[in-house]
């Protein structure tokens, strides 16, 4: 799902995301429109703070391979691992 998406598929959803980033609403908005360029950086924290739903493949279509190669070959396990959040299980060693 794109960042536009997410944050008016709920009311107050782009309130609360703007708030654990840091950032104005306004500013949110302004990168979800297109009209701010989100960093690397960003896309990794919104991807964290969304728990995958807007991915760094959804905020940069275009260059992703290029920003994180990495992700082009992991599985979905080390995707949610990675998130640290719902779905990350952790696997008992043999």
């Amino acid at each position: 799902m794109d960042l536009k998406t997410y944050i008016s598929s709920e009311r107050g959803r782009g309130t609360s995301l703007a708030a654990e980033l840091g950032i104005s609403p306004s500013y949110l908005s302004q990168m979800a429109s297109g009209k701010a360029p989100i960093s690397p950086e960003r896309c990794v924290e919104i991807e964290q703070k969304t728990r995958g739903i807007v991915t760094r493949k959804h905020q940069k279509p275009d260059d992703w391979q290029r920003i994180w190669p990495e992700l082009g070959h992991k599985s979905q396990r080390d995707h949610e691992a990675s998130l640290g959040g719902e779905g990350a299980h952790s696997v008992p060693a043999d």
